[in-house]
């Protein structure tokens, strides 16, 4: 795959015969750059020079000197160079270091180092959960780390505060509460006096920096991950890598690669191999979930409620008689609509029924076809993959439901199911 982008070139000039920490300056570089995965170094001997001290330094066989100037010349995106710069910048005692914005070109095969958020959001071990709370509210993220200096110990997201700390809703349903809901909630969480130690996720899956795409596809997709912290080879965290980040790669790919050629003239052609999942040539009728929860216009949204709390889809598809879709039931829209109301006993009778285990023997006294949404995102059922996902990052829809040619209900095809195909699943 060919990236173009703007890029910076960082030099740094040593003497061969530098040393830090007891090894070669140039070396160290060396071996810290490929060890934070940046995209390349280069070391040149020179002929002749001569530095900030005067002394010329020559090659020539009748002068031959044992420090000859050294460069060492490191091209990356520039917010990477800048995050290497402050260790280098530590291992040059004498030398220079210049850096220069280019336009590159880099012929990669889809690394995590080149996909994955370097601006890493972490707490400690000790943090007290409502402080997480706030960070994650604030920062409108899903997850944060845990980390002991530059080692990552675990992972906070929204479903930990479900399972471990007690949370009524996810994070996306939170933030649509009235403040004084959100209060209540966080109350709770203060009341707990549990730390972020004590809701983290125990298993923690990490992924080298030098991986490919792919491979952190097949390995959120077979541990049903979100995302992944990102590790050098030290284990030090340096980054993270999400679902949306691999899809919005593959669907980036998928669109610079050149159409399919027929046999003849593809004998012809330069052979240019291609490192697009071969699943993407499938379509949404080749992978889409079929058993998803239904509900006609006319009945109680009551009925609609159980069965999207029910479903792991969080969402129940409006159709009539004859199966044509209508429209669509989903929490988080139900609540920012009803939020913005001022009923609360109507909000807190909607709470209570998209909260698992809450009493749902009260009447909410609307009809689906009152609450739903009219605009379904959707796709037809011999729409390929490539296809699919490019309509999912346009339309920001984790999930779109399938149709045939009549607009009837065939399933629903996820951004999990995505991953599983770019993971070769």
């Amino acid at each position: 795959m060919k990236i173009r982008t703007e890029a910076e070139v960082l030099r740094i000039y040593v003497g061969e015969s530098d040393h830090v920490g007891g090894k070669l300056v140039y070396e160290t570089i060396v071996e810290e750059a490929h060890r934070r995965g940046l995209a390349g170094a280069t070391v040149v001997r020179g002929l002749l020079g001569f530095g900030a001290g005067s002394l010329v330094h020559t090659a020539k066989i009748l002068r031959l000197s044992e420090d000859l100037p050294v460069v060492v010349e490191i091209v990356d995106r520039s917010e990477r160079i800048a995050a290497f710069l402050p260790l280098l910048e530590e291992m040059v005692g004498e030398g220079a270091i210049t850096r220069h914005t280019v336009a590159a070109t880099f012929h990669c095969s889809m690394r995590v180092r080149d996909v994955m958020t370097g601006d890493v959001v972490s707490v400690s071990p000790d943090t007290p959960l409502p402080q997480v709370l706030d960070l994650l509210l604030a920062r409108g993220i899903k997850a944060v780390a845990v980390t002991e200096g530059r080692k990552i110990v675990g992972m906070i997201t929204g479903g930990d505060l479900l399972m471990r700390a007690g949370m009524a809703f996810r994070l996306s349903l939170y933030v649509e509460l009235p403040a004084e809901m959100r209060g209540e909630e966080a109350r709770k969480l203060s009341v707990q006096g549990k730390t972020a130690q004590d809701v983290m996720s125990g298993q923690l899956v990490t992924v080298n920096i030098r991986a490919t795409v792919p491979e952190a596809a097949a390995l959120m997709a077979a541990r049903k991950l979100k995302r992944l912290p990102v590790v050098d080879d030290a284990g030090d965290l340096v980054g993270i890598v999400s679902r949306i980040d691999i899809l919005r790669t593959i669907s980036t790919a998928a669109s610079m690669s050149p159409p399919e050629m027929d046999k003849g003239a593809a004998r012809e052609a330069e052979p240019r191999p291609t490192q697009l999942p071969q699943g993407l040539k499938l379509t949404a009728g080749d992978v889409m979930l079929r058993d998803i929860p239904t509900v006609g216009p006319d009945a109680p949204l009551e009925e609609a409620l159980g069965k999207l709390v029910a479903s792991p889809l969080r969402r129940v598809v409006v159709v009539d008689e004859a199966d044509r879709v209508l429209g669509i039931v989903l929490d988080r829209e139900l609540l920012k609509r009803y939020s913005q109301r001022e009923k609360p006993g109507l909000l807190k009778i909607l709470t209570n029924l998209l909260t698992p285990g809450r009493d749902v023997n009260q009447v909410f006294g609307v009809l689906v076809r009152e609450a739903m949404e009219p605009d379904v995102f959707s796709v037809r059922e011999d729409t390929p993959l490539s296809d699919v996902l490019r309509s999912m990052l346009e339309t920001g829809g984790k999930r779109l439901v399938v149709l045939d040619a009549e607009g009837r209900l065939k399933g629903m095809v996820d951004r999990d199911r995505m991953l599983g195909i770019i993971g070769g699943a």
